[in-house]
C-alpha cells in the first residue's frame, strides 16, 4: 500500500499525468487524490501542489488540446 501511495503522489505531481489517468491506474478519483496528497504532504507542499493543479488544463483530459503527446505509463512507474 505504501508503494501505491508513493506512486499516486509521484503521478499527481507530474504535469503530464491527468487525474483521469490516475483513476485508470489506481481506481481513485480526483477528490481521493487530493485527500491522499493532503494527508501525506507537508502543509506548504500541499498548498504549492494545489496552486499548481488548480485550473491547469493538463490535469484534466477533457480540457487538453488534441495535439498533446500521449501519456506513457512506463515513464512514471
Amino acid at each position: 500500500m505504501e508503494n501505491s501511495i508513493d506512486n499516486i503522489i509521484k503521478l499527481a505531481w507530474s504535469d503530464k499525468v491527468s487525474f483521469e489517468e490516475i483513476k485508470r491506474i489506481h481506481n481513485i478519483n480526483e477528490s481521493q487524490v487530493i485527500k491522499i496528497m493532503r494527508k501525506n504532504l507537508k502543509p506548504k507542499s500541499f498548498k504549492i501542489w494545489r496552486e499548481r493543479v488548480t485550473g491547469r488544463t493538463r490535469k484534466h483530459e477533457k480540457k487538453r488540446s488534441l495535439s498533446s503527446l500521449p501519456f506513457k505509463i512506463e515513464d512514471y512507474v
